[in-house]
């Protein structure tokens, strides 16, 4: 079933500003009411400069109040607003308008893959934060503090400022072929993780998420296809890092 409403426009703005006539397309489905998801086309306006989500946001607080979705800093801090927009995993905060549509164009909306969907692009998160609590993305020194800060050198904090930078989104596991199919799998968003604490130096677990990472759930899995690294909004090489921790496995240190 699909449905088409009327156009309105995303923002109000002055009449000099261009504004871009748009299909957004958004695959919906409420547990309550459908069997399937089905598409909603609505007809809305919106400038070259908007976000993906200022569009989503007009159509929910104009045009469909019951379309739900998650979003919370709206400055592709926070990694809740992920969704498939345009076939490709992205943040709707990060995205640009004129970056996946053109003036008389259509946006495509749909929830990220491999997560059950509780609700339109509502998806059921707790699989992905087990996966994440599951490699232990805690800090573990039980030697005793010193009397200063455990100190580390510029190449140590290098070794590991990439994986420092996820912001547990899931572009990165939710396009993750091997993740679809096999949804014990950890994923590449757990991995990264667990790069970050296998290679600072301060951390004293290394061993014990090596063996995690050993296990036939773990890096292994990974067929090196890229999708992660393509999908990833913060730029983190994760195939590169994946591959790291795959030789910190193989020779039992990090």
């Amino acid at each position: 079933m699909t449905q088409t409403h009327a156009p309105t426009s995303a923002a109000p703005v002055s009449a000099s500003v261009p504004m871009m006539q748009l299909k957004v397309k958004i695959l919906r489905f409420d547990p309550e009411k459908d069997k399937k998801a089905h598409w909603t086309t609505y007809d809305v306006e919106a400038q070259a400069s908007d976000r993906v989500l200022d569009v989503i946001n007009h159509i929910k607080w104009y045009l469909e109040p019951s379309l739900t979705f998650r979003r919370s800093c709206m400055h592709g801090i926070c990694g809740s607003d992920a969704m498939l927009i345009n076939g490709r995993n992205r943040l709707a905060c990060k995205t640009l308008v004129r970056d996946v549509a053109k003036s008389g164009g259509t946006i495509t909306v749909e929830p990220i893959r491999g997560l059950k969907v509780e609700k339109d692009l509502l998806v059921d998160m707790e699989p992905f934060f087990d996966s994440y609590k599951a490699i232990m993305p805690y800090f573990i020194n039980e030697s005793p503090a010193p009397a200063a800060e455990r100190i580390q050198s510029e190449e140590e904090a290098e070794r590991m400022a990439h994986s420092s930078n996820c912001i547990l989104c899931a572009c990165c596991t939710t396009s993750c072929p091997i993740f679809w199919v096999n949804g014990s799998y950890l994923g590449p968003a757990a991995i990264v993780q667990a790069h970050r604490f296998i290679f600072d130096t301060r951390d004293e677990a290394t061993q014990q998420r090596l063996g995690i990472m050993n296990q036939n759930t773990g890096v292994w899995r990974c067929r090196t296809a890229y999708n992660c690294t393509e999908a990833c909004p913060r730029d983190i090489p994760i195939t590169q890092l994946i591959e790291e921790v795959k030789r910190a496995v193989m020779y039992g240190q990090a």
